[in-house]
């Protein structure tokens, strides 16, 4: 089999000049995960796959965490990265030390044409400290690695380091009042680890160096493509994967990678009898176009709904630094809702919906709408219960006058994804998913998410902080307002036409 990425690769090579010797953190720590991904980077970053809005947010994330904790260490002085030059960058840093300031934000060093930015350089009593600040919330083996070639570097520029630290987000925090950085955040001592690992780094600049002065690493495609961060050329790289692979198996059974070392790359070449029976379901499914239907199993189903019916969708945001009182870390806080209601089967569709306005804690006003429009004792129907149950679960802990009513909402909940999830429903075109973005389509084919400005949960989480960061910009909130709602009046009104079409099943 040709497992090639590109027929182009085999002529790929450096410029073989200094360019090669030249790393940074984010390069070796990408070499570290692949060196055919560092070689791309440095030599053909235009193979880059584009970078998502969700990517974007992350990495905005990333640095507004950074940023924040700088107030773990107040009074020190930024070293930018925009607008100097690396050398202009060395020498402030150098100036800022001589000068004797004790802390100094991105600090930045440079040994043996390895050049880092150091998060948090802070002088201790015994010499300086390295804090390398993580958005994530527990120490990571990658953090590590990080931290290891930071140590090499200043160590290496002579800079007497007394101890790394890893600080992260500390997910036990809950916010009171105004903001608690030293709170927030955790430190952790990595010293000794990162002295462990001084010859470890050695070895991999080397070993990162000798590649970048050759051609293009022959690796093929690997669990590495995705850990420990999922790669930005993977679209170069598995363009030789067709749809229906045997990467495109959900659910857990055999290893996707261990059948295509063995040459099986499309599903149709599986060995049935090596599958699990979710798994042969699907590949007999997409070999045959055929769908499985349990009329029985749905008229159970249906029998646990009653009327008034009320179909309802949540979105949430999240945020690594909790913006109002009563919330941890990461905490998913609901900005909005879509609500349609029937009173009795095949009567008129109601609909009414609320989205938060920007800037202010959304859970109160989202629940006093909610109030006055889902009486207590209906039934709501949701898809994937278990999210929509633990919104109101935590909006009953916040406003415990209203837990009676809320808690009586979570008792007459049901779940719109149990007979596909069961499987009692099942066609082809699901493709081993029980996702309401795969059943949608297949079951009624007139609606459909394509053409929106906003498709999925998390761009619609990415929207909300848009919103919120244009409150001031009338034009600009009005269109993410309209394609808020859009998506999420969708997302109800699909559960209202996916019941409509198990019935018919029925």
């Amino acid at each position: 089999m040709d497992t090639s990425p590109s027929k182009n690769e085999g002529t790929m090579s450096s410029t073989k000049t200094k360019s090669g010797n030249y790393l940074s953190k984010s390069l070796y720590i990408r070499g570290l995960q692949c060196h055919k991904s560092l070689f791309l980077e440095k030599y053909h970053p235009s193979l880059k796959d584009d970078l998502s809005e969700s990517q974007k947010a992350l990495f905005q994330g990333g640095r507004d965490v950074g940023v924040l904790a700088w107030e773990l260490f107040p009074g020190g002085i930024e070293i930018p990265y925009e607008g100097l030059s690396h050398r202009e960058q060395l020498d402030l840093t150098r100036e800022k030390m001589n000068d004797g300031l004790k802390t100094i934000y991105e600090a930045t060093f440079s040994h043996q044409d390895v050049f880092v930015k150091v998060d948090i350089l802070h002088k201790g009593r015994r010499g300086w400290e390295i804090y390398e600040v993580k958005a994530g919330t527990k120490l990571d083996d990658v953090y590590v690695d990080d931290a290891a070639l930071q140590y090499y570097v200043l160590t290496g520029a002579g800079v007497k380091v007394s101890n790394v630290f890893i600080t992260h987000i500390n997910k036990d925090y809950v916010r009171n009042g105004a903001l608690d950085v030293q709170k927030l955040f955790t430190s952790e001592d990595i010293t000794t680890l990162v002295k462990e690992k001084q010859p470890f780094v050695v070895s991999q600049l080397r070993k990162q160096r000798r590649m970048l002065n050759g051609q293009l690493p022959q690796i093929d495609i690997g669990p590495y493509c995705f850990k420990p961060y999922e790669c930005d050329f993977a679209g170069h790289c598995w363009q030789h994967i067709p749809d229906d692979s045997v990467f495109d198996l959900r659910g857990s059974g055999v290893n996707a990678f261990d059948l295509y070392t063995k040459g099986i790359i499309k599903q149709k070449d599986i060995p049935l009898d090596i599958l699990n029976a979710k798994q042969r379901q699907q590949v007999v499914a997409i070999i045959k176009k055929q769908n499985t239907i349990d009329p029985k199993k749905i008229r159970k189903f249906l029998e646990t709904l009653s009327y008034p019916l009320y179909f309802l969708d949540f979105e949430t945001f999240m945020s690594a630094i909790p913006p109002y009182d009563g919330l941890e870390p990461y905490q998913k806080v609901p900005f909005q809702y879509s609500l349609h209601y029937h009173h009795k089967r095949g009567g008129k569709l109601y609909h009414t919906e609320f989205l938060a306005q920007p800037g202010i804690d959304p859970r109160k006003p989202l629940l006093e709408k909610l109030l006055t429009d889902i009486p207590e004792d209906v039934c709501i129907l949701t898809y994937n219960m278990t999210f929509e149950k633990k919104v109101l679960s935590e909006l009953a802990v916040q406003f415990p006058r209203h837990k009676k009513k809320i808690n009586k909402w979570i008792d007459n909940i049901r779940d719109l994804m149990v007979p596909f999830r069961q499987r009692d429903v099942y066609f082809w075109e699901f493709k081993g998913s029980f996702s309401i973005k795969k059943v949608l389509p297949a079951l009624v084919p007139q609606l459909s998410y394509e053409g929106l400005e906003i498709a999925d949960g998390g761009a619609a989480m990415d929207a909300y902080h848009q919103m919120c960061a244009a409150k001031d910009k009338p034009e600009e909130l009005a269109k993410i307002r309209k394609n808020l709602l859009e998506y999420c009046k969708l997302d109800a009104l699909a559960m209202v036409h996916i019941l409509e079409a198990l019935e018919k099943l029925e």
